[in-house]
């Protein structure tokens, strides 16, 4: 893990017995640095985006939404990490309902997915730092970006403050998510830049998140970048 990641994911790790190491500057270098220490140990390791086995089951919930979605959505809009739950959705859904438009949503302060998938190829750009953990990813895939390029129609870019102000919406609806489940609704709230003349489904997984951030995040949105 990364310094800085949040408290209640490393409490829920260690609830769970695993072995934690802090390593790097952010979560790529931490997942160079385990790389590095599952090959010298003879392990094996698991790189989340590039296993090709995780788009399949993600593909699962893709179906579950359009199963249970008595009139088919407008939209599906998922955060994008390193892009496996988006390109298992928006594959599975494209399959199934290809007028849907699905949307993924990263950070502006992270825009390397975004920028990936306007180019095609994984391509380096500046990055800032963000809230949404989640979507802090600074080193695109190369199977995720291919699998996102036919499985999302566009990316959408949201704020640090529009995602502190959709954390806290969330909590007061009764949904403690963390930054980076609020990510696609913030997306809503701020248009998308879609039409939306039936019903837009977002997907929000996570939950670890510090209650202070959520505090400032109620208090004193205009601290985050807008």
């Amino acid at each position: 893990m990364p310094p800085g990641s949040a408290p209640p994911k490393l409490a829920n790790l260690d609830r769970l017995d695993a072995k934690v190491r802090v390593a790097g500057r952010d979560f790529d270098e931490a997942k160079d640095a385990a790389r590095t220490y599952a090959e010298e140990a003879g392990l094996p390791f698991f790189e989340d985006g590039a296993e090709p086995l995780q788009y399949d089951a993600y593909g699962a919930i893709g179906d579950e939404i359009l199963v249970q979605s008595t009139v088919p959505p407008v939209a599906v809009l998922v955060p994008v990490g390193n892009g496996a739950l988006a390109g298992g959705i928006g594959a599975a859904i494209g399959r199934r309902q290809p007028d849907v438009t699905c949307i993924g949503v990263v950070a502006r302060e992270m825009p390397v997915m975004a920028e990936s998938h306007a180019a095609g190829v994984p391509v380096d750009v500046p990055a800032g730092s963000t809230i949404a953990d989640g979507l802090a990813v600074r080193v695109a895939i190369p199977l995720a970006v291919e699998r996102l390029h036919s499985a999302i129609d566009r990316m959408v870019r949201v704020s640090e403050r529009a995602m502190a102000v959709a954390l806290v919406a969330c909590h007061d609806t009764g949904l403690p998510v963390e930054p980076s489940a609020a990510a696609a609704v913030a997306a809503v709230r701020d248009g998308a830049g879609i039409e939306m003349p039936g019903p837009v489904v977002v997907v929000m997984t996570g939950r670890n998140v510090e209650g202070a951030l959520v505090e400032r995040a109620r208090h004193d949105p205009d601290s985050f970048p807008g």
